[in-house]
């Protein structure tokens, strides 16, 4: 089990004896961010990215690590995300591996890594972990949180249980509940890693990894984060070159698309821990909005107090489908919030807020500007 900071990743403590949702306590947890831009002296600036299952803290380049961030088309001076204007803050969930605690971090208590024994997770755990990073911050209201994938669900978490925390909200390509289909790919995922020799019900360590299963969880989840079109148009019936089919095996890579996912499983393997994945991973099946005792899930998003909202989905979104943001606009806007609809065309399913940049940049960049 080891955790992977970035080298710039800064932190907040959380209290104390953090309670989570589900029950049991933190003690000595952090909130690992980073921050690009400056903060007005009237901290009147700030907008907060909540990320998607795996991503961490640097969304951006800055003075402080130069390296290109998972958002870097997004985020900085110029850009849709405009550092020049915007205190863009961007932390890693509670629960990852990514610098906040999480299953990978050393539990106090024992002086091993909580592995398995870390406290049941839950979206609104993440969310009430990001609304004291924001206040420690010394940013009492924010003028928007934007969240991307899962951290869509933590954004709408965090705006129901901390009332006026932000003035709007950006969510893009994420849902108020987990729907069956995702529910069950992500059931496979776990079924994987835990299947994997080397599991040793959690307790494995670099020596003795379940990458295996950690390969086969990648691989299907690349298969929901892009469309089969994207598939059909950008690799087709391709074969592999020669020299990089496994000729013994007559069962081995066959197709280019075969060697992409391959390569893209061995790129994550290693760089996640296998713990935080289950983890993250079950609070968004365990997701809905509607649980938090508003009533339905439209109910709940009708309480959220918004001035604005902007919402985004791409219509070859397989694992968060387009009726899923229009269920929160339609929430919202039930709810006298100011909202603006967007239902974006592009090959990329739902991975299109990474690559499809262009295309979400400009509606992104219109709403912050006249805010």
């Amino acid at each position: 089990m080891r955790e992977f900071i970035p080298p710039a990743a800064r932190f907040v403590e959380l209290p104390a004896e953090f309670p989570m949702r589900r029950g049991g306590r933190l003690t000595g947890a952090r909130i690992a961010y980073e921050t690009v831009g400056r903060l007005a002296p009237g901290r009147d600036n700030a907008v907060l990215v909540l990320t998607g299952l795996s991503p961490d803290a640097h969304a951006a380049s800055h003075p402080q690590d130069t390296s290109p961030g998972w958002w870097e088309a997004m985020v900085g001076p110029g850009k849709p995300l405009d550092t020049d204007r915007w205190y863009v803050i961007c932390m890693n969930s509670l629960g990852s591996c990514k610098g906040s605690t999480g299953p990978a971090s050393v539990d106090p208590g024992t002086g091993r890594p909580y592995g398995p024994d870390f406290p049941e997770l839950s979206i609104e755990d993440i969310a009430d972990a990001a609304a004291h990073t924001v206040r420690a911050l010394g940013v009492d209201r924010l003028v928007c949180v934007i969240g991307t994938s899962m951290g869509g669900m933590t954004a709408l978490s965090l705006l129901a249980r901390h009332p006026g925390l932000a003035r709007t909200h950006i969510n893009i390509c994420s849902a108020a509940h987990a729907l069956p289909f995702s529910i069950a790919v992500r059931s496979l995922q776990r079924e994987a890693i835990r299947s994997d020799p080397n599991w040793n019900e959690g307790r494995y360590d670099d020596a003795r990894y379940p990458q295996r299963g950690m390969f086969t969880a990648r691989k299907l989840g690349m298969m929901t984060y892009r469309s089969a079109r994207e598939w059909d148009s950008r690799f087709g019936r391709t074969r592999l070159a020669p020299e990089d089919r496994t000729d013994d095996d007559p069962l081995g890579h066959e197709f280019q698309v075969e060697g992409y996912l391959e390569r893209h499983a061995r790129r994550f393997a290693r760089r996640f821990d296998p713990n935080s994945y289950l983890f993250l991973s079950r609070s968004m099946d365990r997701f809905d909005l509607g649980d938090s005792g508003a009533g339905t899930t439209e109910e709940a998003l009708s309480r959220i107090e918004l001035e604005k909202a902007l919402v985004i989905g791409v219509e070859t979104d397989i694992l968060f489908p387009l009726r899923q943001q229009r269920e929160i606009s339609d929430g919202l806007s039930a709810g006298g919030t100011d909202v603006a609809f967007l239902a974006l065309e592009s090959l990329e399913g739902h991975d299109a807020f990474l690559i499809d940049t262009a295309r979400f940049g400009m509606p992104v960049a219109k709403f912050l500007t006249v805010l």
